[in-house]
């Protein structure tokens, strides 16, 4: 059973008894939407963010900076995104680890790596692919995803925007190896308790806006939009699909049903395999959160540099699918 099924309940719980919408209708999927993700992504948030800074109160920053920051720049940029893939966290969740590679002396351009593939390649995902379309695309799949996320993280890498990150991120440095190694468990419960009160803190108001515009967009774009003007035969389907997925937030798991239908109605897998990507990959409550890490150019030439990996990705799954 889903393990937010109890906030689903509540969700329409609130919906139906509390606000007295009417079942079913575009507000009500509206308000519905809103309830649900805000809840469970602040449940996912704090129980991450306190269990990572648990674990980061054992590791030595200098053994993670050793380990990603090999003299071979492109090695810490595959092993960063190999990273993402075996770490089941969706794009709000993975940004407390992003942001404690960087506190830890990783370079910038790796711990970018890892933000992307993190949401966008899970093996839940890969095993839902697997059991509806195959290996091949489950195998497509994972190699685009890994090769979005390297280049991504090299090409932002090379381009030195260190400058466009927040202050604070530089200097909220990891406790030292020595205290690492010496803190009592209270000690590290007491720490992991402030930094994920200091995170919350920070980024709430940018998940509340993020989460409202993904609802609206939720109950009142119709269903079948994509399946309507995305279809196989037009040369802007690949675009118009991985704009639509950005204000959308899920999963990568969660979407591939969505997927699923999609190539049902006609839409190329190309095309649908853009818009899980955009969704999990570019989600607009992660660019909510990031904003308060880094500034909004660094965020646009993220979304840039990523958006047109998944562009060009689902032009070739269409061509090879074809």
């Amino acid at each position: 059973m889903d393990i937010f099924y109890p906030v689903k309940l509540l969700a329409d719980w609130l919906t139906d008894s509390v606000f007295n919408l009417a079942t079913k209708t575009i507000l009500a999927e509206a308000i519905n939407f809103f309830i649900y993700d805000t809840i469970k992504i602040f449940i996912l948030l704090s129980v991450i963010i306190f269990i990572v800074s648990i674990i980061r109160s054992f590791l030595p920053p200098e053994k993670i900076r050793n380990i990603l920051s090999r003299k071979n720049k492109y090695l810490g940029n595959f092993l960063a995104a190999t990273l993402g893939i075996i770490t089941p966290f969706c794009s709000c969740s993975a940004i407390p680890l992003f942001l404690g590679f960087v506190e830890a002396g990783v370079p910038l351009g790796v711990t970018f790596s890892f933000l992307v593939a993190s949401p966008m390649i899970n093996e839940v995902a890969l095993v839902l692919l697997l059991g509806m379309f195959g290996w091949k695309i489950a195998a497509l799949y994972i190699v685009s995803g890994l090769i979005i996320a390297i280049l991504s993280g090299i090409i932002i890498g090379k381009l030195k925007v260190e400058d466009l990150v927040e202050s604070f991120v530089f200097n909220n440095k990891i406790i030292n190896s020595e205290n690492g190694i010496k803190m009592e468990w209270k000690d590290r419960i007491s720490y992991a308790k402030k930094y994920t009160g200091d995170i919350i803190k920070k980024v709430w108001i940018y998940i509340l806006i993020g989460i409202g515009l993904g609802a609206w967009i939720h109950g009142y774009v119709p269903a079948d939009f994509l399946a309507k003007y995305a279809s196989a035969d037009k040369w802007y389907a690949v675009p118009l699909a991985t704009l639509t997925g950005i204000p959308l937030y899920s999963n990568a798991a969660g979407v591939i049903p969505l997927v699923s239908a999609l190539t049902e109605k006609g839409v190329a897998m190309g095309t649908t395999l853009a818009f899980m990507m955009a969704v999990t990959g570019l989600s607009l409550p992660e660019f909510m959160i990031l904003k308060k890490v880094m500034k909004t150019k660094l965020i646009l030439i993220f979304a840039g540099i990523v958006g047109i990996g998944i562009i060009s990705t689902g032009y070739l799954f269409n061509l090879v699918l074809s």
